[in-house]
C-alpha cells in the first residue's frame, strides 16, 4: 500500500516538472513572424479631358441605287437584225453605243419618198413664184383701179402661192418624220451605262412601244438614307433657305470598304409612321471606270456617317466606359477613383459626347474594373487626351476595351 503511494507522489513530481520544462520553453520561443498582405497596385490607362468644337456624325444606312435608270423602249415596228455584243446583262456600253438594229429597209423607202415630195413642193414653190411675179408685172401695166382687195389678191395669185409654201411646209415635216423613224431603227445607248437586261433577242418582231431592255448610268450612284426627327438637328441639310448645304458622308459595306459621298436633297416629308426624313446621297464613279478603287454595285448594302454640325464645349469619351446612371470613373489629384457625373448630348456609335460634369484637364480613367471602389488608388499605364483619342477611333473605327492590369507588390 505504502509502495503505491510512493509511485503515484514520484509521477507527480515528474509530471509537474515536464509541464514547467514546457512552460519554459514556450516563453522562451522566438516571437512569431507578422505577414502584412498588401494589396496589388492598380494600372489604369487614362485620358486628360479636353473640351473641343465637334462636329457630332449621325448613322444611318441604305441601299445603293443608280441615279438614272432607263427602259429600253422601240419607237417603230420591224425586225431585229443585229443585235451588239455588249447588249447584254452586265455589258459596259459608253454612250451612243449602237445596242440593236431594226430592219430598216421599209423607213428607206419612206424616207426616199418624203425627199422627192419635198422636191415637188419646191417645185411647185417656185413655179407659184413665178407667177405671182407676173401677175404682178401686168397688174402693174394695167392697174385695176376699182378692184377689190380680194380681186386684186386673186389677180396676184396669192392664194396659190400660200398653197404652195404650204405643201411645202408639209412635205418638210413628212421628211423629218421619215428620217427620224429611220434614225428610230438603230437603238443607241442614252449614255455612258451598264445594261441591267435585255428583252429581245435577234430575228424577233418588235412593235412601237415593245420593252427592249433596261441600262443604268455608271457617273453617279444613289442611297436614300432614312434620318430619325431627333437627328435632324444636328445636320445642315439642303433647303430653299440653305441650298448649297451639302454635308459628306462616309459609307462602309460589309467587307469594310469605304466611299465617299455627298448628301444632295432631301425628301422633304416625315414618314407618319417611322417619324424619319429620308435624305439622298450620291457617290460619284461607284464602279470606278475612271477612278482607281473598290466598286461599289448596285444594290450593295451600305452603313452610312453623315458629318453633323459644329457645336461647341464637347468633350468626346468612349462610349464603354460610360457606366449605368451617367457615371464615369475619374482620377483625382492623388490618383484616386473618384465618381464623376456627367450629361451626354448624344450617343452615336462608339463614342458619347459630354457637355457638363467634365472639364478641361480631368483625367478620365480608360480601363474597366472591375468591382471598383471609389477612393482606390491607381497607378497610371498610359495617359493620353481625348482629342487624340477621338481621331484613333475615326481613323480606325473601332477602339478595344482596356481591361485594368495589377503588380504584385
Amino acid at each position: 500500500m505504502l509502495k503505491q503511494s510512493n509511485q503515484a507522489i514520484i509521477a507527480a513530481i515528474i509530471l509537474l516538472i515536464a509541464t514547467v520544462i514546457a512552460g519554459v520553453f514556450y516563453a522562451l520561443r522566438p516571437p512569431a513572424e507578422t505577414i502584412t498582405i498588401v494589396p496589388p497596385e492598380l494600372i489604369v490607362d487614362v485620358a486628360v479631358a479636353e473640351k473641343q468644337t465637334l462636329s457630332i456624325p449621325v448613322n444611318s444606312q441604305g441601299s445603293v441605287q443608280p441615279r438614272t435608270q432607263t427602259n429600253l423602249v422601240s419607237e417603230v415596228s420591224g425586225k431585229v437584225v443585229a443585235v451588239a455584243p455588249q447588249f447584254e446583262s452586265g455589258g459596259i456600253v459608253d454612250a451612243n453605243t449602237l445596242l440593236l438594229t431594226i430592219d430598216d429597209r421599209n423607213y428607206q423607202v419612206e424616207l426616199k419618198r418624203a425627199e422627192a415630195n419635198l422636191a415637188a413642193a419646191e417645185s411647185n414653190l417656185s413655179h407659184e413664184k413665178g407667177m405671182a411675179a407676173v401677175a404682178k408685172e401686168d397688174l402693174r401695166k394695167y392697174p385695176r383701179k376699182h378692184a377689190s382687195n380680194d380681186a386684186l389678191s386673186l389677180a396676184l395669185r396669192e392664194p396659190q402661192l400660200k398653197e404652195a409654201e404650204a405643201r411645202l411646209q408639209a412635205a418638210l415635216a413628212d421628211l423629218s418624220y421619215a428620217q427620224n423613224n429611220l434614225s428610230r431603227t438603230k437603238i443607241r445607248a442614252p449614255y455612258r451605262g451598264i445594261i441591267k437586261s435585255r428583252n429581245v433577242d435577234l430575228g424577233q418582231y418588235v412593235t412601237t412601244g415593245s420593252q427592249l431592255g433596261d441600262i443604268f448610268a455608271v457617273d453617279r450612284a444613289e442611297v436614300r438614307l432614312p434620318i430619325p426627327a431627333d437627328r435632324l438637328r444636328y445636320l445642315d441639310l439642303p433647303s430653299a433657305r440653305q441650298p448649297n448645304a451639302a454635308p459628306k458622308v462616309s459609307f462602309e459595306n460589309d467587307l469594310g470598304q469605304h466611299w465617299q459621298g455627298t448628301v444632295v436633297r432631301t425628301e422633304g416629308v416625315l414618314d407618319e409612321r417611322s417619324r424619319v426624313l429620308f435624305v439622298v446621297a450620291e457617290i460619284n464613279d461607284p464602279y470606278r471606270l475612271d477612278n482607281p478603287g473598290e466598286t461599289l454595285m448596285m444594290g450593295s448594302f451600305v452603313k452610312a456617317e453623315i458629318s453633323g454640325k459644329q457645336i461647341d464645349e464637347l468633350i468626346a469619351i468612349p462610349r464603354y466606359i460610360l457606366r449605368a446612371g451617367n457615371k464615369v470613373w475619374g482620377l483625382d489629384k492623388e490618383q484616386k477613383l473618384v465618381n464623376r457625373d456627367v450629361k451626354t448630348l448624344r450617343t452615336e456609335g462608339k463614342l458619347v459626347y459630354v457637355y457638363e460634369g467634365l472639364d478641361n484637364g480631368d483625367l478620365i480613367c480608360l480601363s474597366t474594373i472591375p468591382n471598383a471602389v471609389a477612393g482606390t488608388k491607381v497607378k497610371i499605364n498610359h495617359q493620353s487626351n481625348t482629342s487624340t483619342l477621338i481621331e484613333s477611333i475615326n481613323q480606325h473605327n473601332t477602339i478595344a476595351t482596356l481591361n485594368v492590369r495589377s503588380i504584385p507588390q
